[in-house]
């Protein structure tokens, strides 16, 4: 069998007919994704449980990705590791990246891109959630690694996009520069984020099309939202053209999400997949650098886990 192949290998379950959410989806851990309406059928609690059961554990059975699990294996010695559950050092997240043998061509198919709920993102989004959807510890941690990698606040020329932004960009307290543009779904969030000089609503999944000229932005950054992107690849595309040569884009995650919303391949896999999905995302894009990632978990084990994959628009030749 073949290393794309292999990759490929990695099918997520059929979508099941029976589940639908009108907006009001409860946001949900890994660990929780039991917790859903008890008007679900019973097949469907089985089917979840056994999808629950890959994301948490990697290398175990099922669905589980062979090519992950080849690329993994000689990192972690074959075994299976509770995702998020402890961390190591290096974190599993960190090692996923490393020397990656990438497939000639992009591995997941259309499939991989759906969602349980598949209704207008439009709809979903349209009621304003002023909440927080990591805990304290884990925007902690955000807050401080943005402190370190970010340009200094009021940098002259400075332009950032934060994008699936919202009422808050966890950016340090006080920052500023001379444009930070949030690209989000409810414009009563965005207006009310301070840091942003400017907004945009745009649903990312129809219209994948950034409206910037090229080589507009030095940083790009997404928080706890590459898990729901359908067209990823246009989207990164669009990220590369938008950068200036040399520019960062940081995604971050942790292991909560919207479940119905988020992708059918990242629902069923756990979070040094996640890892290696995002990675995949900027390599197939082209114009980035070798996509990295770091565990900035606070309290692992304790409290909400946090990654960041990320990289940099190559230099123009």
């Amino acid at each position: 069998m073949s290393k794309t192949a292999n990759f490929l290998s990695l099918r997520s379950n059929p979508l099941p007919p029976i589940f639908s959410s009108t907006g009001n989806s409860p946001f949900l851990r890994a660990s929780s994704a039991l917790n859903l309406p008890t008007t679900a059928s019973k097949p469907f609690h089985s089917w979840i449980r056994a999808s629950s059961r890959r994301r948490l554990v990697l290398g175990g059975f099922g669905g589980a990705s062979l090519w992950m699990n080849n690329n993994m294996s000689g990192k972690f010695g074959g075994k299976s590791f509770i995702a998020s559950a402890r961390q190591t050092n290096p974190s599993p997240v960190e090692q996923a990246l490393n020397k990656v043998d990438w497939p000639e061509t992009f591995p997941f198919k259309e499939e991989d891109f759906q969602r349980y709920d598949e209704s207008s993102d439009s709809t979903f989004y349209e009621a304003p959630r002023f909440v927080t959807h990591i805990d304290d510890p884990a925007i902690a941690a955000l807050t401080k690694y943005y402190s370190k990698v970010l340009p200094q606040s009021d940098t002259p020329g400075v332009s950032i996009l934060d994008m699936c932004s919202s009422w808050v960009s966890h950016y340090p307290p006080g920052y500023r520069q001379e444009r930070i543009v949030g690209m989000g779904m409810n414009e009563e969030e965005l207006k009310r984020n301070p840091v942003l000089t400017e907004y945009i609503v745009q649903d990312l999944n129809l219209n994948s099309n950034l409206p910037f000229e090229d080589n507009s932005f030095q940083v790009i950054t997404n928080v706890v939202s590459v898990d729901y992107l359908t067209k990823p690849l246009e989207v990164f595309k669009e990220m590369n053209r938008i950068l200036k040569p040399g520019g960062l884009a940081l995604m971050s995650f942790s292991n909560r999400c919207f479940f119905t919303k988020a992708i059918s391949i990242w629902t069923s896999t756990g979070d040094a997949d996640h890892a290696l999905i995002v990675g995949s995302y900027f390599h197939y894009a082209g114009g980035f650098e070798a996509p990295q990632a770091v565990d900035i978990s606070p309290n692992p084990g304790r409290s909400d886990p946090m990654y960041v994959v990320y990289s940099r628009k190559l230099p123009m030749v």
